[in-house]
């Protein structure tokens, strides 16, 4: 009888939306992988990421006697509840594409191209000097995020900044997953593994 060693790993996790034509429902490929064997080791599927798929995966897993130490993803919240008692890494490429998506690559704004500028050193220096600058930033342009207009239209009140507000809000969101491969070191700082 052949016996399993439990083995210890990090992993990282992302999933994948497809859609065969464009007025079909998308659907999803959920992946684990070992960065460090580059080994695939569960894959699921579903509509959308959910809770219980993510679970699914931590689940098998485990059955096999992996002890996951800690794992690198996306961010999104029901990946971060199911691995809640580990070690948890927001990969910082999708951190720069969610700023991305929200200010674009080309910002016009100086607030805008100083926030993406930032963003893109995230994993080039350490978390105690991009932190500082980060703080910085939030103090030169505090002002500048808040501000309001009317609608001239509509006649209400929103953010004039909405979206370069709601990329710095994110960064904040993130920030506590942002550093975690500093002192947990062989944790990925992205999830680059599973792409392609």
């Amino acid at each position: 009888i052949k016996t399993h060693i439990p083995r210890a790993l990090f992993v990282v996790v992302d999933a994948t939306y497809f859609r065969k034509q464009k007025n079909t429902k998308p659907w999803c490929a959920v992946v684990f992988r070992d960065p460090i064997a580059k080994e695939n080791l569960w894959s699921g599927f579903g509509d959308v990421e959910t809770h219980n798929l993510y679970l699914q995966g931590k689940i098998y897993l485990e059955s096999l006697g992996y002890v996951i130490l800690g794992v690198t993803g996306d961010g999104i919240s029901c990946l971060r509840k199911v691995f809640f008692d580990i070690p948890f890494q927001m990969c910082l490429v999708h951190m720069e594409r969610i700023v991305v998506r929200k200010i674009t690559r080309n910002p016009k704004l100086e607030a805008g191209i100083v926030l993406l500028a930032l963003v893109k050193t995230l994993g080039r220096c350490p978390s105690f000097i991009w932190k500082e600058r980060f703080k910085k930033y939030i103090e030169k342009y505090r002002q500048f995020l808040n501000e309001k207009s009317i609608n001239p239209e509509s006649g209400i009140q929103d953010w004039t900044h909405r979206e370069l507000r709601s990329a710095v809000l994110s960064v904040q969101m993130f920030l506590p997953y942002l550093f975690t491969y500093e002192t947990t070191k062989q944790l990925s700082q992205t999830t680059n593994s599973l792409e392609g």
